[in-house]
């Protein structure tokens, strides 16, 4: 995954510079943002903002304050290169919630190395979810407010399992959670396959998912999620229930139920520039088609196109 790391400074030599450091580690990408074009910096969400002191036209507590409260760059990690070592400067700065404060001059393995460090917790903290280890509300929220603020074209995917309080129910939490990390597993595999795709997968809760991809034939990557699905699920049920195709549960009123076996659901969201105000919107046509999915038996997917908002198409 491309760490996007943002230098705000109002000439590129710090840029080029931390270019030519980690001239052979290229999944950092480092890009120069000037101090009037802040905002370019913050509607990005990059993994980490370095400010170099020195080249910049504003307050640096300001800067630092005005970063930190931006909601989706609340966790951004900052560095401020300076060779400002006033005590008293560090501290007010430093009480902004800034990472580090560097005192120049700066040496490369220093830095090079504080660097990497950062972007590694930062990465695993951002995990949130323990089970499936995939990003959670948070960075699902800012990835898609990220997007629309960008005028990108995308599609959201929102995807869940079918019958799985009954599966939980008959085998246990511990099994549950077995299933839902190889359907985390299922979903991460089929979308990072996509080739020249920026994709995005998240882990809402419990079993709701979401991926974020760009363009491409949606058809045939919820086709993809749901052959696997299918093919590898029967694995985690007894041979007894996978011959009899249900699962038999006795509700609270001592009644026996029949469920078909665990299955999974995907509702897709086509985005475009112009067509959603907010991601709130996002979210209330991806549960319509969600659970437009839902009402057919077994695995299946609806679609709703951005050509023909309207038209929906299940499988």
């Amino acid at each position: 995954m491309v760490q996007d790391i943002y230098i705000i400074d109002d000439n590129i030599n710090t840029t080029e510079r931390l270019k030519d450091i980690f001239k052979y580690d290229k999944e950092y990408n480092f890009q120069n943002v000037r101090t009037e074009e802040i905002e370019i910096a913050l509607r990005n969400i990059p993994s980490l903002i370095i400010i170099n002191e020195d080249n910049i036209n504003r307050d640096i507590v300001e800067l630092c304050s005005t970063i930190r409260v931006n909601e989706d760059n609340s966790i951004t990690p900052i560095i401020v290169e300076s060779s400002n070592t006033e005590k008293k400067h560090i501290l007010k700065v430093l009480e902004t919630k800034v990472e580090y404060y560097i005192k120049k001059p700066v040496e490369e393995q220093y830095i090079y190395h504080t660097i990497k460090n950062l972007i590694r917790l930062i990465s695993t903290n951002r995990r949130v979810s323990p089970l499936t280890g995939l990003p959670g509300n948070v960075q699902i929220h800012a990835e898609l407010k990220k997007r629309v603020l960008n005028d990108e074209d995308f599609a959201v995917l929102y995807l869940d399992l079918d019958n799985f309080k009954s599966y939980n129910d008959i085998y246990g939490f511990v099994k549950g959670d077995e299933i839902i990390k190889f359907t985390a597993q299922t979903i991460v595999e089929n979308i990072h396959k996509l080739k020249n795709n920026d994709s995005f997968v998240g882990h809402i809760g419990g079993d709701d998912f979401v991926a974020i991809i760009s363009e491409t034939n949606y058809d045939d990557v919820c086709q993809n999620i749901m052959g696997e699905f299918d093919r590898k699920v029967v694995e985690y049920f007894t041979e007894e229930d996978r011959n009899r195709g249900y699962l038999e549960v006795v509700n609270r009123k001592g009644v026996l139920e029949q469920f078909p076996l665990t299955s999974i659901s995907i509702g897709v969201v086509e985005v475009d520039s112009g067509r959603f105000d907010n991601i709130l919107e996002i979210g209330e046509i991806g549960a319509q088609v969600k659970n437009n999915a839902k009402t057919v038996m077994g695995s299946s997917y609806v679609i709703n196109r951005r050509q023909e908002y309207a038209f929906e198409k299940a499988y």
